[in-house]
This record gives structure tokens, C-alpha cells and sequence, in this order.
């Protein structure tokens, strides 16, 4: 015996839901249709009144599909379905038939409660106002056992698929708002992540680039180094073309599996560029990464080149220096610079330590910088912090875990 391929199973409701929502609804019809018309069902359905029940005769066969192929429009036309149902209803227990069709009309009610979306009330006492001369007609055409009590406790049971219905609207509208309140908090979070990765890029670049053109102005009576100088601002420019476009194909919706992140290993070319822009760094990397970072080694990149940065606009030309060790499960950076207290406290953004909740604002900027690692290294479970150093001078060092994911 030929088994059936696991694959072409599981297909089966993805194709199913492919079907109009009117194609999808009239089975529960077609099998209530059916139900109704065999034989040893007749006069066992819903009874309501005490008539005494008739044998089925054509107007039951209608009074039957009144009831139950209306069913395959009750979620995209909730009313008429129910109008239908009931009109099919009305004539089933007024003529006798007592059908098993019958069960249609709970089910067209938890159709209305659950997608009628306009004049919802009006709705409601349209059809409850459409109940009262039903059952005053099947009171006085009945042998007179039903009392009025049991017509209002049938109307009581109607209500209640009605009430079900609401419920699982009022639940779908929770849950959508619910999807929406998180796809903005996670397009904001997205477009806090870029303007971080803007700020990083952008401040770097430029401020490299302002320092590098400012000292070439005092170099204009030696070509060799004022040639330096100037090849050193266009590789940082086109150093800054190239990280903008990397950062602008996060916002493409094709952007893929290739590395969204500097590698660590390029933080001898970050070190390298700071150095032509006249800062003096020394560099230190120890250990071996692991294989598996995740965004650690973003962050370690970033921390690197927030800090120097700050060196080359509040302390430039003093000395720096840059310790990266890579261990087993963590990545810790340490970048300190030489020079007056005052420059440093400006860079750290306060004097003293500078841990998470302290702003770390400096005259004229943003920031965004200390602020943004302290987030991005706090998210990974890491330590941060910035601070003056006893002497003068600043610190910034950072723990960041490993193997966490990208």
C-alpha cells in the first residue's frame, strides 16, 4: 500500500484556506441539508410550541435549505445568512416539520456575534422584535402545553451563541491590536537600531575626516605631508560611503545572510585610520574569537570606535590606548586615553564613573554615543562604563557575552 507523502498532507490546509471563505463554509451547510432530509431525522429537530408534527412535503424540503445553505455565506454576509435561517425556521416550526435543520439558526447567531462589525445593537433587537409574533403565532397554534416561560427560555439560549460570537470577536480585535502595538514597538526598536548604527558610522567618519582637514591646513609649506593628509580624508571618506550603504541595505527587503556586522578583525584598520588622523593609539588584541560571537563582535566594534571618537574630538593627539581580549564566552574591551580631566570628564559625560541611567552628553552633541553602547551592551547581558581617570584622562571599558544571538 502506497503511503501518502507526509509533505502533500500537511499542503492540505494551506490549499484549503487558498478557497473563497464561501467555499470554505458550505460543507457545515450541504451536511445539515443532508442530515435534515434522511428519513429517521424527520420530526427530530427543534420543537417549538407543541405542534403536532406533518410529514415532509416539498415546502420542507425549502424550509430545510432555507435553513442550511444560507450557512455558506454566514461569515461574509452575517445578516442575510441569519435571515434567511430564520424565515426557514419560521416555516419549519409553523408547518410542523420540526427539522433537524433547525440547529442552523445557534449556529447563523454566533456568525452575526462574531463578524458583524456595523449596527451591531439595532441588529439584535430588529431579530428579537421579529421573535415576539413567532412566538405568539406558534402559542396560539399550539395545544396550548407551552407556556410563555419556555419561549423566553429559548430566546435566552439564542442569545447565548450570540454572546459567544461577541467573545471571539472582542478576542480577535484584542489580538490584532495586540500584533500592532508589537510590529510598531518593533519597527521602532529597528529604527533605533539604524540611527544608532548612523550615529556610530557617520560621527566616526567625519570627525576622523574634520581633524584630518583641519591639520592640513598647516601643512601647505610640506607637500609630502599635506599629500598625506588629504589621501588620508578621501580613504575616510570612501570608508564612510561604504558603511552607509552597508547599513542602507538593512533596509532593503531582500538583504540576505551576509554579514551585517564589522568583524573585530577590523579593528586594526579602525586603529590604523585614527592613527593618520593624528591620534597616537596603541593596540593590543589578545586570545582567539570564538567561532560563534553573535553580536559580540559588533558591540566590541562599536565600543572601540565610540571611544575613539571621543578621543580624537576631546583629547586629540594625547595617548590612547585600545585592549581587546577575547575569551571564551565574552569579549572585553578597554580603551583609555591621556589628557586633562576636563576633556575627559567632557567625553565620559559626567564626572566619575558613567554607568547605565547617567546621561553621557557633551557640549555640542547628541548623546547618543555612551548612551547607545550602554543599551546595546546592557541587551547582551554585559557590563559598560565610562569614566574620568584618577590623573586625568578617561576609560571606557566593557564586558560583552559571547554567542549571543545576532
Amino acid at each position: 500500500m502506497r503511503a501518502v507523502p507526509v509533505i502533500g498532507v500537511r499542503r492540505v490546509p494551506e490549499l484549503w484556506r487558498r478557497f473563497d471563505v464561501t467555499v470554505r463554509d458550505l460543507p457545515l451547510g450541504l451536511l445539515l441539508l443532508v442530515g435534515s432530509l434522511v428519513p429517521a431525522f424527520h420530526n427530530h429537530g427543534t420543537q417549538l410550541g407543541g405542534l403536532p408534527g406533518r410529514p415532509f412535503d416539498v415546502l420542507a424540503v425549502v424550509a430545510v435549505a432555507l435553513q442550511c445553505l444560507p450557512l455558506a455565506v454566514r461569515r461574509r454576509w452575517p445578516v442575510l445568512c441569519l435571515a434567511l435561517v430564520s424565515v426557514g425556521f419560521a416555516v419549519d416550526q409553523l408547518r410542523g416539520y420540526h427539522s433537524f435543520a433547525g440547529t442552523a439558526v445557534p449556529v447563523a447567531l454566533l456568525s452575526v456575534g462574531s463578524h458583524l462589525e456595523r449596527h451591531r445593537r439595532a441588529t439584535a433587537l430588529l431579530f428579537s422584535a421579529a421573535y415576539v409574533p413567532l412566538a405568539v403565532a406558534l402559542h396560539r397554534l399550539g395545544s396550548g402545553a407551552e407556556s410563555p416561560g419556555e419561549f423566553v427560555l429559548y430566546y435566552l439560549a439564542l442569545a447565548l451563541p450570540w454572546g459567544m460570537g461577541s467573545w471571539l470577536r472582542s478576542t480577535r480585535a484584542a489580538e490584532a491590536e495586540r500584533r500592532r502595538l508589537v510590529a510598531e514597538h518593533t519597527r521602532a526598536a529597528e529604527r533605533a537600531r539604524i540611527a544608532r548604527e548612523l550615529h556610530d558610522v557617520v560621527t566616526h567618519h567625519v570627525t576622523a575626516m574634520v581633524v584630518q582637514a583641519e591639520a592640513a591646513r598647516y601643512l601647505t609649506a610640506a607637500p609630502d605631508r599635506l599629500d598625506q593628509a588629504l589621501t588620508a580624508v578621501t580613504d575616510t571618506g570612501r570608508r564612510a560611503i561604504t558603511d552607509l550603504r552597508h547599513l542602507l541595505d538593512l533596509l532593503n527587503p531582500d538583504y540576505g545572510t551576509e554579514a551585517r556586522t564589522p568583524a573585530v578583525g577590523r579593528l586594526r584598520t579602525l586603529v590604523e585610520q585614527t592613527r593618520r588622523a593624528g591620534q597616537p593609539v596603541e593596540f593590543t588584541e589578545e586570545g582567539t574569537p570564538a567561532e560563534s560571537t553573535g553580536s559580540a563582535d559588533l558591540v566590541a566594534y562599536r565600543v572601540v570606535q565610540e571611544a575613539l571618537t571621543n578621543a580624537l574630538k576631546y583629547a586629540h593627539g594625547s595617548r590612547t590606548s585600545v585592549q581587546v581580549h577575547h575569551g571564551a564566552r565574552e569579549i572585553t574591551v578597554e580603551v583609555s586615553t591621556d589628557g586633562s580631566g576636563s576633556r575627559a570628564e567632557v567625553a565620559a559625560g559626567s564626572p566619575g564613573a558613567c554607568h547605565a541611567g547617567s546621561p553621557a552628553a557633551s557640549p555640542g552633541g547628541s548623546g547618543r554615543g555612551l548612551a547607545g553602547l550602554r543599551e546595546r551592551v546592557g541587551v547582551l547581558g554585559g557590563d559598560f562604563s565610562a569614566g574620568v581617570r584618577t590623573g586625568g584622562g578617561f576609560v571606557v571599558r566593557a564586558r560583552i557575552p559571547a554567542g549571543s544571538p545576532s
